[in-house]
């Protein structure tokens, strides 16, 4: 998409791109290139003398012939009418429409173009037709892709590509109509980026599998699959259902879409989907949904959330197998990579699944659902970020904060058992500990209602306010309970499709 500058009265004028300085970049194997040598995008909010609007005033709106009928209609498995995969089917206005507002509700930063969902928003009325135009005579061509780095809890760093606003609308118009088409057939053990499926209903279903005595995991952890993917293979499978080659065309182009690094160089991309698009995880379950079958073809357990794979087996020397022959199959036939560190046979209480620990109790026929360590550590490092002690503003500003975060926090680790409650409590002790040091360096010397001088740091002398600020006090100001919270919510449920139901609440 072109990038411009948006006037006082809110237009986007766009650059002239052969007036544009000529930023070097690299792409594949080293080559420079410059900006006027990239592929322009579709160029939106264009005014000319004849046109000043920048509009088609044509009824058909310069569409080819073959766009002015209704797209064709095909059946699913379970013979209910859907619309065709078509470029038409994708082009049509409704779909652009509720792409846009989807695109929309998620917000999200601008691409490498900088123009904001608002500025696209605003001219919605204009932007719309020519895509529609430009998508359907097949000369749409998506923008660069904006690469940004964010910390991964565990250490290191990911990287996220955020596209132009259009293209996501794009990307979302494609999904939209590639979806209804997939998603019934790809398999029940599959939970990530699904309807009526999340993290909770793959934990369901891996308890399920440990209570039945499968004790043993085989942990497999995918090294940079966004990153890696091969285009070919995906586009070979998408070919299996989508008849267009228009829409495969197009598909095909996203995935090449060049990547603006951080440091301005641009870069070509031969392998991966672009993860931060809305695409992207249908396309990743369209790759993995290969590894699904082959798990099921050879009679294995298992559960699958996006690239996160666990299969349960009964004993560690079937586990080994099984970890090996995968590998095998992975790297050799969907042409991925194992990260052999990260990936291991071994109990499920020793591994960390989507935040959580399963530990099996044999003889109380249940499985604990316990926080990973991980996820112990991340809250403790955050709780330490978010009451600092040198915390400037109110205590209920403070509170306010808090709270935001433990109500996230609550939702998604809301479902751990009973085994848990009494890490719950300590987090609870441990946060009104905090807040007590932040209310101490508050006050004054003269204001410190008894409480002994003494020596020592801030914290310790916070120990010694338990009486001065009791958990009542705290209460009484707003602060969510962990513990409490988790109580209200009792009893443990998960929430999921008649499909998942699992035998057990």
């Amino acid at each position: 998409m072109a990038t411009g500058r948006e006037e006082s009265d809110g237009r986007i004028v766009p650059q002239d791109r052969r007036k544009a300085a000529p930023t070097a970049a690299v792409g594949r194997g080293g080559k420079a290139t410059t900006a006027s040598e990239r592929a322009g995008q579709l160029e939106l909010f264009r005014e000319t003398a004849e046109n000043p609007e920048g509009a088609d005033d044509r009824a058909d709106g310069g569409l080819p012939p073959s766009a002015r009928h209704e797209a064709p209609k095909s059946r699913t498995t379970t013979g209910s009418a859907l619309p065709a995969m078509t470029m038409e089917e994708v082009a049509c206005e409704g779909n652009l429409r509720r792409a846009f507002g989807k695109v929309a509700s998620n917000q999200g930063a601008p691409g490498p173009d900088r123009q904001t969902i608002e500025m696209v928003a605003r001219h919605l009325e204009e932007v719309l037709p020519t895509l529609r135009v430009e998508l359907l005579q097949g000369s749409y061509q998506p923008g660069m892709i904006r690469r940004v780095w964010i910390p991964k809890p565990g250490g290191g760093e990911r990287g996220l590509g955020i596209p132009n606003v259009v293209d996501r609308i794009v990307q979302q118009a494609v999904h939209q109509v590639l979806n209804p088409h997939h998603d019934p057939d790809f398999h029940e053990s599959s939970h990530g980026f699904r309807p009526e499926r999340s993290c909770h209903t793959a934990i369901a279903e891996a308890r399920r599998h440990l209570t039945e005595g499968h004790e043993w995991v085989v942990d497999i952890d995918l090294s940079k699959f966004f990153d890696r993917v091969h285009h070919e293979r995906l586009l070979a499978r998408l070919g299996r259902k989508v008849q267009d080659r228009r829409l495969l065309l197009l598909i095909r182009r996203m995935l090449k879409a060049k990547v603006v690094m951080p440091d301005g160089v641009v870069v070509s991309t031969e392998a991966g989907t672009p993860q931060g698009g809305p695409v992207s995880p249908l396309l990743s379950n369209i790759v993995l949904d290969e590894l699904d079958r082959e798990i099921e073809r050879r009679g294995h357990r298992f559960v699958r959330y996006a690239d996160d794979c666990n299969i349960y087996v009964r004993s560690k020397r079937a586990g080994d197998r099984v970890m090996a022959s995968l590998v095998r199959f992975i790297e050799g036939r969907l042409k991925l990579k194992v990260n052999a560190e990260k990936s291991a046979v071994a109990r499920p209480e020793e591994r960390h699944f989507l935040g959580f620990a399963l530990r099996p109790e044999p003889l109380e026929d249940t499985v604990e659902v316990l926080l990973s360590r991980r996820s112990k550590d991340r809250i403790d490092e955050k709780v330490r970020e978010l009451t600092p002690r040198t915390w400037g503003r109110s205590l209920r500003d403070c509170i306010r904060q808090v709270n935001r975060y433990l109500r996230g926090w609550i939702g998604f680790f809301g479902i751990c058992t009973e085994a848990e409650v009494r890490k719950l409590h300590n987090l609870d002790a441990h946060i009104r500990r905090r807040l007590r040091a932040i209310v101490l360096r508050h006050w004054s010397r003269r204001r410190r209602r008894g409480v002994p001088h003494g020596e020592g740091s801030w914290w310790n002398r916070a120990w010694k306010m338990n009486n001065a600020l009791p958990n009542a006090f705290f209460a009484r100001r707003g602060l969510l309970s962990l513990e409490a919270e988790w109580r209200r919510r009792q009893p443990w449920h998960v929430t999921a499709s008649a499909q998942l139901t699992l035998g057990w609440t």
